[in-house]
């Protein structure tokens, strides 16, 4: 008897113990995750547009400045000396079909013309995005057809991207690039002297930086470029980064306040000088 009596506590205990099981919290009600999937990602929004600025946006003024260089100017320039607050904003690794084109509106609601530094493999692709920026009055600047490092390069190798890259423009909007920037910056100095001497081309190189590559958001991007812009400087950005385009605004306008004037690289080198004669204002660089 006793044996059967402690039998049924033990059930009755038992019993007793699960029913003190805490109850689950509420939660909303929501379809069960598969053991192990993967969490979800947000689709990218390619449809997102800059929105336009409100009002009317400042205008560089019309710049009646030859771009014609002397071949003697110099083998390689990262900034110009020259008298004025002028500047040379660059755009490298284009034509992107969507960014380059926003890009374009930006700065046609402004009167700035820039050069972009196009790689030939995307003209290929984008063609009609290059004749547009001809047809705008941009700068075709030539960054190689396949944006190799071209130090690591030998010399018929170098001269293969910059023909190829070269002719690729050709074909797009028939004009001939004045200029090269190479990729990541990186060309020997002797390398330089021979691109010089056998494309005619002077090496292009930047005195501000934004690492807007990095994507760390259009504010910062905008504030590196104020922050660094001085007279005769040439200005690094890439249109195949969306971030980038959409800090144009604020940059461009910021520079345009700050009383800088916008010329392409071709027409920077036209107005070197040995005797600077005026500077930018020491405006903050978020004014």
């Amino acid at each position: 008897m006793l044996s059967s009596l402690t039998r049924r506590g033990f059930l009755a205990a038992t019993a007793t113990l699960a029913s003190c099981t805490p109850a689950e919290p509420l939660r909303p009600k929501v379809p069960p995750t598969p053991s192990g999937a993967a969490p979800v990602k947000t689709q990218s929004n390619s449809a997102y547009r800059t929105p336009p600025v409100k009002g009317p946006v400042p205008r560089n003024p019309d710049i009646a400045q030859s771009s014609n260089f002397s071949s003697s100017s110099g083998i390689s320039f990262s900034r110009v000396l020259v008298s004025g607050n002028y500047v040379a904003m660059t755009f490298d690794d284009g034509p992107h079909p969507q960014n380059t084109p926003r890009l374009l509106d930006m700065l046609r609601a402004r009167n700035i013309k820039a050069t972009f530094y196009v790689i030939g493999r995307s003209v290929d692709q984008y063609p009609q995005v290059v004749r547009r920026t001809v047809a705008e009055g941009h700068e075709i600047g030539n960054h190689t057809h396949t944006h190799r490092l071209l130090s690591k390069l030998s010399d018929a190798e170098v001269r293969s991207e910059l023909t190829r890259c070269r002719d690729a423009v050709g074909r797009a909007a028939g004009v001939q690039p004045r200029t090269m920037r190479p990729p990541y910056g990186g060309l020997l100095q002797r390398q330089r002297e021979w691109v010089h001497a056998e494309f005619d081309y002077p090496t292009i190189l930047w005195s501000v930086d934004p690492l807007d590559w990095k994507r760390p958001g259009a504010g910062v991007i905008s504030s590196r470029i104020l922050g660094g812009a001085s007279a005769g400087g040439i200005i690094l950005a890439h249109d195949l980064h969306a971030q980038t385009v959409d800090a144009m605004p604020a940059t461009l306008d910021g520079l345009l306040r700050r009383g800088f004037k916008f010329v392409t690289v071709s027409q920077l080198l036209a107005m070197k000088t040995t005797a600077p004669t005026a500077q930018a204002s020491e405006a903050p660089a978020n004014s």
